[in-house]
């Protein structure tokens, strides 16, 4: 039974998940220390940037939420370290101020979440996965899952942000097999949005409701490097016109010229990554652009963002079924040929690498590479619960944080779905965010 049937809703036996789940605890941990333990004890303690935290705190963190629901909620087991919970809450803590703390050096830190680990792979073989909403299914394991990988993927933004030479390898991802141009049609009509059968599915993802969309083009790619840089060597950062009042105030205060990363090489543009400088991939979609920049590239180029039903319907929308998909091919999970997920490469991949991966409206690459900026603040759907906590999502609602879909390179799978919902300020771009365009039809371009 495949990982894919098991959290689809299929019919699996406590032992099938129990096995599903411990072989997902590996790997996520493998990540997690793939991650810190490439850098001496001076790098994980150091602050790379005031935007994210020192990565020995991230990792302390991950331990301890497993702590909190696995251990001691889910298992009702006691506290390993009940003494350290208020260092490792992300609410009562900012970024910028968690250096001052006192964390955890980088062997304590190790050793504490190698113990909680230890500890909750007892409990995941003895305590019944049925009998409450945090264990039915397995979905406490599947929360706190996505939680370590959505770490990772910080974590690696962090990488990004370090200063020195690179530690992180992976191979290029792969080269385009087929030409991905222009936009599609996506019919006027309902569809399905959210969900209400996934297992895992986070609170924000659910229920599932029927939203019914006027017709909109939307790209088949998203925005490239090269089609990013005439709107920069058209002094598009210099422009007013293409900005919002407030994205304009925000580019004059931080003194915005480029993408994050982008370094000027005479009439040309390089790029840094990971501890590396290259030649800007002018076929590569964009990176490390925050909401603001993106709205401006797209009143340039004539379009705009797309709200986030139209993203979804764009990535799960079937017409020969009308029904909604898990993600843009079908309902198996994602796999290295379909989609550029998981770190398995450390940068974005061309339109048309992965033509297994495309919606059956013709749509490429919606999962993995960039997540995609929307156009629509981030709220609850019509008959949103908190689950399990408030402070997962809802505290988040409102017109301050702008949606993100799709997951990057740096996004594992376990992280990411058709319905998965990111969100960040506008102003924010050292994550891993690009954009796609859409556009309403001209009077007459559509019947």
């Amino acid at each position: 039974m495949t990982e894919q049937t098991l959290r689809a809703g299929g019919r699996a036996t406590e032992q099938q998940l129990r096995a599903v789940v411990a072989d997902e605890l590996t790997r996520s941990r493998a990540r997690t220390l793939g991650l810190t333990d490439v850098l001496d004890d001076a790098d994980l303690c150091a602050q790379h940037s005031p935007l994210m935290s020192p990565l020995v705190w991230d990792l302390a963190h991950i331990g301890n939420q497993e702590e909190l629901w696995l251990l001691r909620d889910v298992g009702g087991r006691e506290p390993v370290r009940a003494d350290i919970d208020e260092l490792y809450d992300a609410f009562k803590h900012a970024r910028r101020d968690r250096p001052a703390l006192p964390l955890l050096e980088p062997r304590p830190a190790r050793h504490y979440t190698g113990t909680v680990r230890e500890k909750v792979l007892d409990v995941l073989e003895h305590v019944p996965l049925t009998g409450s909403r945090l264990r039915e299914g397995g979905f406490a394991f599947g929360m706190i899952l996505q939680h370590e990988q959505q770490h990772a993927e910080t974590m690696l933004a962090t990488h990004q942000l370090r200063a020195g030479g690179p530690v992180l390898a992976a191979p290029a991802p792969p080269a385009p097999t087929v030409a991905v141009t222009g936009e599609v049609l996506i019919p006027a009509g309902p569809f399905t949005m959210g969900t209400s059968t996934e297992p895992w599915a986070l609170d924000n993802e659910r229920p599932a409701h029927e939203v019914d969309l006027p017709a909109f083009f939307i790209d088949a790619a998203a925005v490239t490097n090269g089609q990013y840089r005439q709107f920069v060597s058209a002094g598009g950062y210099a422009e007013p016109r293409w900005w919002s009042s407030e994205g304009w105030q925000h580019r004059r205060e931080a003194d915005l010229t480029a993408p994050m990363h982008w370094l000027r090489d005479g009439d040309g543009w390089l790029c840094r990554q990971f501890g590396q400088v290259r030649p800007l991939v002018e076929a590569e979609p964009v990176v490390h652009v925050s909401y603001h920049e993106a709205a401006a590239f797209a009143a340039f180029a004539g379009k705009r963002l797309p709200t986030e039903p139209e993203w979804e319907k764009a990535a799960r929308f079937d017409p020969a079924t009308g029904r909604s998909r898990r993600y843009p091919w079908g309902d198996d999970d994602p796999d290295s040929t379909r989609a550029n997920l998981g770190q398995q490469h450390l940068s974005p991949a061309a339109a048309g690498a992965y033509p297994a991966g495309a919606s059956p409206a013709g749509v490429h690459q919606l999962i993995g590479d960039v997540w995609e900026w929307t156009s629509t603040d981030f709220t609850g759907y019509p008959g949103f619960v908190a689950f399990p906590y408030r402070e997962y999502s809802e505290v988040f609602f409102g017109p301050k944080h702008k949606v993100l879909r799709g997951g990057s390179f740096g996004t594992d799978r376990l992280a990411c779905r058709g319905t998965f919902r990111n969100w960040d300020l506008p102003i924010r771009r050292q994550i891993f965010s690009g954009l796609r365009l859409a556009r309403d039809p001209r009077p007459g371009e559509v019947e």
